[in-house]
Parts: structure tokens; sequence; C-alpha cells
């Protein structure tokens, strides 16, 4: 069977990573139907269309998308983001946004003392409700009075989705830890809803060992003590912050692979490297594409296919050894000789 799989390559160094990644995929043996999308920045200038509705209904019928990044200073902030990104979370219901954090061997952590085995986390972050979801409004604009709203939507079926989501997946590691990241002592009202919700939903899973922390706590232990921390869930905007940081602790956005899930598969999940578009560097062949390789790891993974993920990280990481473990552009080798060294790796 072949997977139906839509490409937004984007922007910047998009194209660059993306075509490395696609490439490991081929090495992979998998079978894919492709469909190209032109999303992204050069889209918008052209023809001042984001993401248009013919565009959405043919996403709507594919198995997963690989999507390398979009941004561009020409485009006005949030056009892109709150247009294609958020908009494409909200249509297709891509409740979970999930990052792994993990220290592969070889890579550098700025946490002077930790090692692999201290740093191997998953975050699953809330994707579709909180502050991002666009609620709220503004009053008299460009005037001394003026008024900015913007308010954080918690339902009770959204943060139990997730959070069911979260403790299915700590049950399938072996710690089965979970830890739920959250404010209930300022955010009482949200916070109220998710600490219910979490205990409810853990005498469900008597297997997995609950924890809690305040996210500013959450960001104190993520650097000083990593290794408490086994799976994460928590809402949007905190979501948002933390996984940035575990990239940093993990070696830097350059290995930060994520996924945008649909996990009931009603539609399809999307994968991105987290590392932005870079538009200063694109075109070089400095963009290092293992961020957008572990990506499609985790699409594989989500497709069932689990084995062949598993050897697509094992190359990617394995490559990461040849390149002196660094996320950075300065590694010595160009974009396109790292994506055939890991297909190099990968049928080893």
């Amino acid at each position: 069977m072949a997977y139906k799989i839509g490409v937004i390559a984007g922007d910047g160094i998009g194209p660059e990573v993306v075509g490395e990644a696609l490439k490991v995929f081929d090495a992979t043996g998998v079978e894919t139907e492709r469909t190209d999308f032109k999303l992204g920045a050069e889209r918008y200038l052209d023809s001042g269309d984001v993401l248009p509705d013919n565009d959405l209904e043919e996403l709507r019928r594919l198995d997963a998308v690989l999507l390398g990044a979009v941004g561009d200073p020409r485009v006005p902030p949030g056009v892109l983001e709150r247009g294609l990104l958020l908009k494409l979370r909200f249509e297709l219901d891509l409740f979970v946004n999930l990052r792994p954090v993990k220290l592969y061997p070889g890579v550098a952590t700025p946490l002077g003392g930790k090692t692999t085995d201290d740093i191997d986390m998953i975050v699953v972050r809330e994707n579709t409700e909180g502050l991002y979801s666009g609620a709220g409004g503004v009053q008299a604009r460009g005037t001394l009075g003026e008024v900015a709203l913007q308010d954080s939507i918690n339902t009770r079926h959204g943060v139990e989705r997730v959070l069911r989501y979260a403790f299915e997946r700590a049950n399938t590691r072996p710690r089965k830890k979970l830890t739920m990241v959250h404010k209930t002592n300022v955010l009482v009202h949200a916070g109220d809803l998710w600490s219910r919700t979490f205990d409810e939903l853990g005498a469900l899973y008597p297997g997995v060992e609950r924890d809690y922390s305040h996210v500013d706590a959450a960001c104190l232990y993520f650097v000083t003590q990593p290794e408490r921390f086994d799976v994460v869930v928590t809402d949007n905007l905190f979501g948002d912050i933390l996984t940035d940081l575990g990239a940093a602790i993990a070696g830097g956005m350059g290995l930060a692979a994520s996924g945008n899930l649909n996990p009931a598969r009603t539609g399809p999940s999307i994968f991105e490297p987290v590392h932005g578009s870079a538009p200063d560097i694109a075109g070089k062949g400095w963009a290092n594409p293992i961020a957008c390789i572990l990506s499609v790891a985790l699409m594989l993974e989500h497709l069932g296919e689990a084995e062949v993920a598993q050897r697509v990280e094992q190359a990617a990481v394995g490559t990461l050894g040849r390149l002196g473990g660094t996320a950075g552009e300065a590694m010595g080798f160009t974009t396109q000789q790292v994506g055939d060294m890991v297909v190099e790796a990968l049928g080893s």
C-alpha cells in the first residue's frame, strides 16, 4: 500500500531540508504517492493566498504531510502563522503537538554533567486551544485608551483528549511517568479543569506514575534536573515555550523534530522540523537536515511503520556522530552531503 503524503516545502531552507528528508524516506523502500503544495511566503506574495479551500480539501484526503518551514521577512507577522500553520492545526484537528527531547550520543548539551540517560523525554502539547485559539479583541486601537484582550479557551473535551493521549504514551514507555505542567496557583479556572481531569484519568492508568509542576518550576527543572521528566503534558502556550527550552538542552533547534497529530486519524498529521525557515542561510547548503529527517521518522511511526522509523532514527543518529554531534550550520558538510550520509547509514 502506498501512503498518500503531502509535501509543503515552504520557505527559506525548507525546500533544502525537505529534499534530503524525502531522499531518506525513499531509501526506506516504503511506497508513497506524493503531492506537492506551493504554500508559504512566495504563494502569498504572488497571489495573496495563504491556504485556499481547494488546497485544504486536498490535504484532508492525505495520510500525512511533511512541512519544511514557513516564514519570510517580507510577510507581515501573523499572516502565515495564523493563516497557514494554526489554520491547519485547527481545521485538521491536530490536537497533539509531539516533541521528543532526547540527547543523542556524541551531541553536546549546555548542561554540564548531564548524559543521554538524563535527557530523554517527550513533551505532549495541547495544540488547538488555550491562548492560541484566537479569542479576544481590541478596542480603541492606537489610542491611549487601547484595550487588548487575549482569552485562553480550555474545554473539557480538549483537555481530556490530550491528557488521555499523554497517559497512553507514558504507558508505552519504560519509566511510565507523566508530569502535568501548568500554573494552577494563578490560572485557577483553567488550572482546576486540567488538574481535575488529570486526576480522574489517572485512576484509569494505575501503572503510570503522576507528577505535577508549575511551568516556571518546570523551566528550572529542565535545566537542573531533566532526568525527572519522562512524558510531559501541558497546554498550548506553556508547551510552545518548554519545547524550545527542551531543544536547547538536547543539542539545539537543528535536531528538533515534531509532529502535529490527529491521533484519531480522521485526517492527516503534519510533521516538521521546528528550526524555522532561516532565510539568512537559504540556498547556501548550510542547513542541517537532521531535524527534518527525524520528523520523517516520527511520520513513519505514526503511519504504523515502527521498525522503519527506528531504522531512520538510528541512521540519523549515527550520522550525527560523523558530524561531530553538531546541530549548527558550521558542521563542515553540505545539506546534501548530510542527507547522503544518512542514506548510506540506512543501507549499512
